[in-house]
Parts: structure tokens; sequence; C-alpha cells
């Protein structure tokens, strides 16, 4: 069965088309799409159907493709998604894109400094997709730990493409408690992190303090 209605895919097509010309031809990073690889889109999408989220925020929305995988999703779940990036030109796009393929309703999209926006949002969000500035992401992950939901489901891209810029983060993210976390070599490479909601805490991005040696009172 495909993961997308015929409609859906259409358009998924074309923007992978017009997104790989266009960054072919764009010298300057900013303004590239860099729209995650189908492999990837098709993971993320599955996870968040599977697990059924229903609260997702995505940073990082470029012109809309990933966004178009997770509201696919999210149409099947019932949810909502806020997704926020930094350039109108591409957000705009991203608008255009998902009413085209008739995934607008339901998704709330946001300009401006992605951290500055996360401070302010309320939540809560039980997955979050990380794909935009990667050095920022710590940051935002310590923004948004408060309002994250017990079970909540952290995934990030480019994890295999750029490790340097994405070690804070991975760091980051083993020292939550409570959460398991692995990298899927798909697209360039997908960091998937979950919390068990059993007994969780609010969770703190400062190591967790190491229990007593042996021997010791």
């Amino acid at each position: 069965m495909p993961l997308l209605e015929p409609e859906v895919l259409r358009c998924v097509e074309r923007l992978e088309r017009e997104g790989a010309d266009h960054d072919a031809g764009e010298p300057e990073r900013r303004l590239k799409r860099l729209n995650l690889e189908r492999p990837a889109a098709e993971l993320v999408h599955l996870l968040l159907r599977a697990t059924r989220r229903r609260r997702v925020l995505e940073i990082g929305t470029s012109n809309g493709l990933s966004t178009i995988w997770i509201q696919a999703a999210l149409r099947a779940t019932g949810g909502a998604l806020t997704s926020v990036d930094r350039e109108d030109a591409k957000l705009q796009e991203a608008r255009q894109n998902l009413r085209a393929c008739g995934l607008l309703e339901g998704a709330t999209l946001l300009l401006g400094d992605a951290t500055e926006i996360v401070r302010g949002l309320a939540g809560p969000f039980d997955a979050v997709f990380f794909d935009a500035d990667r050095v920022s992401a710590p940051a935002q992950l310590e923004l948004l730990l408060p309002r994250l939901e017990p079970d909540a489901l952290l995934l990030s891209d480019n994890v295999l493409s750029h490790p340097a810029e994405v070690a804070a983060y991975l760091a980051a993210c083993e020292r939550l408690p409570g959460f398991a976390s692995t990298v899927v070599p798909v697209g360039k490479g997908l960091h998937v992190a979950h919390r068990r909601s059993e007994g969780h805490g609010a969770g703190s991005l400062r190591a967790a303090p190491r229990p007593p040696s042996p021997g010791s009172a």
C-alpha cells in the first residue's frame, strides 16, 4: 500500500525534481531548499503515523516538502503541525505547496528565528523534527523539554552528512534521562530518540550525577 495518496505523491515528485534543479543552480546555501531525501521522509512519515503523533513541531520548513510528509501522517492521526522557518520566501512556497496537495489545514507556519519562536511556544508536543540550524538545536531542545509529552519522539536529519555540526545535539540527547536513541542510515542520517512515558521527569541537558563508586560511603 502506498504511503501517500496519488495526488500528494504527484506533488512530492514535482517538488523533488524542482528542488534538485533549484539547488544545483543556487550558490547561496541559505537560499537552497535542501529538501529531505525520500528514504528519510518516508521513515519520518511512518514513525509519526505508526506512533499516532498528534502535536508535532517542525523546525526548518523550507519550501514544505518534509512538511507535506508530516502533514500526510497527521491527516491519518488527526494531529496538528507547527512548522518554523526564518526565510519568508520559503515559508510562502510551503504554504502554496501544502495548499496544492490539500494539506494546509491543521498546519501553523511561523516565520522567524526558531530559537526565539520556540521560547514562546506553549506546547505540549509529542514529536519534534529538527531540520534547520543544527548548531542551535541544543538550545531549542533545552527550551522544549518542559513542553514535551511523556512519550516524546525527537527526530533530527543530517547526522551523518554533518557530524561536527550535530555533535552537540547528539550529546544533549544522550544526557536526557529516559530517552533511547539510534541513528538510522537513511538519506543524510536520521537520529531518532524516544522517551518512555513511565516515570519520566522533565529532563535536563545537564549531565546526570554519577552513582557512588563501590565501597564509598
